[in-house]
């Protein structure tokens, strides 16, 4: 039956990651291509949930979220950045990050206004800004250290420029902006209207003595900016689907008014649970060391293999040339690889909305150290 349906995104097809995880289970293959762990939450964690549903935390939460999760958000950002956040007027809890990353584009976007994303960027920034009809104005940035030219960025903002997106750390890149870059960022938003988003999921994942950063500390981006971060990636909980955005009151006040027709209110009981457990935030101090170990663990293993290793700085996704194995591209290499050596990764070129060849593969590490020491095993063979 024809329903004269026409597409709102209509170069929008099945995302890499469930391509490359088809792929992985029909091939049975090792599976570092979805940022995922494969080893379990903490079982405290656990525990605290059942504890939340015994003392009867089942009905609906608070539209902006509990107010013990949000008292305890603001009480890691003193203790982290020193920044205060009002966790009535500020803070709003929702259901992961991408529902917040939405919400925050829904909120400010509408048709021809210009939105500034740097590529290679995760897949729902564009599809989304598509969707309340913006136009994406890409900044590519190129393997092996993916430097933005600062100069070129002032350029492109104008009259029209409604948003600029950042991800730091930076996925798939692995790439942290430093403050004197997020200070360079707010030089050239500061006689503009423009606002800012920025993806902080990975904040505390990050390498060889960096501090996280957060442009909640840097006071002229802080007045007009969207910070969203996430407790998957932190408490290895992805399925969970809760994060949060902090923004300024104005900002805020209408972040909820789409946020409350489209979700209203996120899981409580692990709200609940997520509070108690983080009372004590060094564990968020000690989430670098744990993955910095597993990240050296998969490029030590690597060296005396023929794929060269990029920099990796924060997240948990290293990036691997394979340009003295093979001239295939990206994503035709990537299925190779997953069918005749049963193991599974992701093109680095899907994160680019322009076709991008580099031949740079880019490998999740959140994984049990067997499973990275069976996929140093695999790599090393190719």
């Amino acid at each position: 039956m024809n329903f004269n349906l026409t597409s709102k995104l209509p170069h929008v097809g099945t995302t890499i990651f469930t391509k490359m995880t088809m792929l992985a289970n029909e091939q049975q293959a090792l599976n570092l291509s979805q940022g995922f762990p494969d080893f379990e939450t903490d079982p405290k964690l656990v525990q605290l949930v059942s504890k939340a549903m015994e003392q009867g935390h089942n009905q609906y939460a608070p539209m902006i979220g509990a107010q013990a999760l949000r008292d305890t958000i603001a009480k890691k950002y003193r203790e982290v950045y020193d920044v205060a956040v009002d966790a009535t007027a500020e803070l709003t809890v929702t259901s992961g990050g991408t529902q917040a990353i939405f919400t925050a584009i829904a909120t400010v976007v509408r048709p021809q206004d210009e939105v500034i994303i740097f590529e290679p960027a995760y897949d729902c920034y564009a599809p989304t800004i598509e969707l309340f009809g913006g136009k994406v104005v890409p900044v590519r940035l190129l393997a092996p250290d993916f430097q933005i030219d600062w100069d070129y960025v002032a350029t492109l903002i104008n009259s029209k420029t409604r948003l600029i997106i950042i991800n730091n750390p930076n996925n798939p890149t692995g790439k942290v902006l430093g403050r004197e870059e997020l200070i360079k960022l707010g030089d050239l938003l500061a006689s503009t209207t423009a606002l800012l988003l920025s993806d902080e999921v990975y904040e505390h994942i990050v390498f060889d003595g960096v501090s996280p950063q957060s442009v909640l500390e840097i006071p002229t981006l802080r007045e007009r900016s969207f910070v969203i971060a996430s407790f998957g990636k932190l408490l290895h909980t992805t399925g969970w689907k809760i994060g949060y955005c902090i923004a300024p009151p104005q900002l805020t006040q209408e972040f909820r008014k789409v946020h409350q027709f489209n979700v209203f209110s996120v899981n409580t009981p692990m709200q609940f649970a997520i509070a108690a457990y983080l009372e004590d935030i060094s564990y968020v101090k000690g989430l670098s060391d744990f993955f910095e170990r597993k990240r050296n663990l998969l490029k030590d293993g690597l060296r005396g293999s023929r794929f060269k290793i990029l920099p990796c700085e924060g997240t948990y996704f290293l990036n691997i040339d394979y340009s003295a194995i093979s001239q295939e591209k990206e994503f035709e290499f990537a299925c190779s690889l997953t069918r005749q050596h049963k193991i599974a990764t992701i093109p680095l070129s899907a994160f680019y909305k322009e076709a991008t060849n580099q031949q740079v593969l880019r490998v999740c590490f959140a994984k049990k150290d067997e499973t990275l020491l069976k996929a140093v095993e695999i790599l090393n063979k190719v």
